[in-house]
């Protein structure tokens, strides 16, 4: 009976291990020219790369230095220096062009009612930018030489007019090597095999993109409007996937694990707040209506009974004795199983496999992290430095 009872556990594993699938990798880079859907063979294509930056010191010279170093016929770089109290618009500037046709540093101008941060910083990048094709990208990104040209070829390989790229995530500190992979397993119950498939304008949805690295063609980038048409957005990645989808211009989902580098948060209070402003409204964004009031209270219980509950019942059974042998197999089988599915994360992530027994540590503050999202109702943000109150969305953006 304890081993039966340890099934959904035994089932959440296998799932995670064969549904979850990494997006298709980009081709390689190449010397040849690019080949364009209709068969027909064209030269690169201009690429203006935008970077929105506040308060990113630590991060934007090796951010800029890395794209700088690019191996890419004809680009330019944008560093939108949004209000940047730690000098981050000197830094960018002092790391030069490179190979780059120009590096332009933009002082951004004052946030407008209506905007956030980052949509405002985007928006001002590209209405500076003079190439035939976008790309948007975190100052906490690390490019290699080919990925540009390997984007700019996976996006003609698949006929599309946006790519986005997901990459190797950099884990460097405790908090990050024990929390982060807990909020990844969980995007992936929602997109367990994003970009295996191109999807209709119904299924819009369903449509993601990742904000480290979004390229996209000024002809669809213009078709929707642009970032005004998610000024207000705190997910406005997956808003932009959204829009193009529903304009029938679908972005596609690829990664380079080997060329894209990204390191999200660097501390326990960084992770708390930046998936705190993320969570709540990535549900109302990506879960239909229906579904909607449980996708949270399921996130919740997920991490509370299938990753916290065994081992703690584990050690209070152990050290006190109750409820005997059966208890003992249920709750030492099903722990067994979180860490052999938790160190075997770990170490897809390209870290050490013991940072996989800290799990239900990490399940704690990811309960945490939802159940504060959930509180504030995605209608209280606060991110470098600034404080904002997001409006309730009608359907027709959620």
């Amino acid at each position: 009976m304890a081993l039966t009872l340890a099934l959904p556990w035994l089932v959440l594993a296998v799932y995670l291990v064969v549904a979850v699938r990494l997006p298709p990798a980009l081709p390689p880079a190449g010397r040849e020219g690019l080949t364009a859907p209709s068969g027909n063979e064209r030269p690169h294509p201009s690429v203006s790369v935008v970077i929105p930056a506040r308060n990113e010191a630590v991060s934007i010279e090796n951010c800029v230095r890395s794209i700088a170093a690019l191996d890419y016929p004809d680009f330019e770089i944008i560093v939108v220096d949004d209000r940047s109290e730690d000098g981050t618009g000197d830094l960018a500037r002092a790391v030069g062009a490179g190979s780059a046709r120009r590096l332009l540093v933009l002082e951004g101008a004052e946030l407008p009612a209506g905007w956030l941060g980052k949509p405002w910083a985007c928006h001002q990048g590209a209405q500076e930018a003079s190439g035939d094709w976008l790309l948007f990208t975190d100052a906490d990104t690390h490019h290699g030489t080919g990925l540009l040209d390997r984007a700019v070829r996976g996006a003609f390989k698949a006929g599309v007019e946006a790519v986005s790229v997901v990459g190797r995530q950099r884990l460097e500190s405790f908090w990050e090597r024990v929390v982060q992979p807990q909020m990844f397993v969980l995007l992936s119950f929602r997109f367990p095999r994003a970009g295996h498939r191109t999807l209709p304008p119904e299924r819009w949805r369903d449509a993601l993109a990742a904000g480290q690295y979004i390229l996209v063609s000024r002809v669809a980038y213009e078709t929707i409007g642009g970032h005004d048409s998610v000024r207000g957005e705190v997910v406005e990645d997956v808003r932009l996937a959204q829009e193009l989808t529903r304009a029938g211009l679908p972005p596609v989902v690829r990664s380079a694990v080997d060329e894209l580098a990204t390191r999200m948060y660097r501390s326990l209070p960084e992770i708390l707040e930046g998936w705190t402003k993320n969570v709540a409204i990535g549900v109302r964004h990506t879960v239909g209506p229906a579904l909607r009031p449980f996708a949270l209270p399921a996130m919740l219980l997920h991490l509370l009974i299938l990753c916290v509950l065994p081992p703690t019942t584990l050690l209070v059974a152990s050290v006190t004795g109750a409820g005997g042998a059966p208890l003992l197999l249920w709750s030492g089988s099903t722990t067994a199983i979180g860490l052999a599915l938790w160190m075997g994360a770990a170490t897809r992530l390209s870290i050490p496999a013991v940072y996989g027994a800290g799990y239900p540590l990490g399940a704690l503050v990811a309960a945490w992290i939802v159940a504060r999202s959930w509180i504030r109702g995605g209608r209280r943000v606060e991110w470098k430095g600034r404080a904002y109150s997001v409006t309730d969305l009608g359907e027709g953006g959620a």
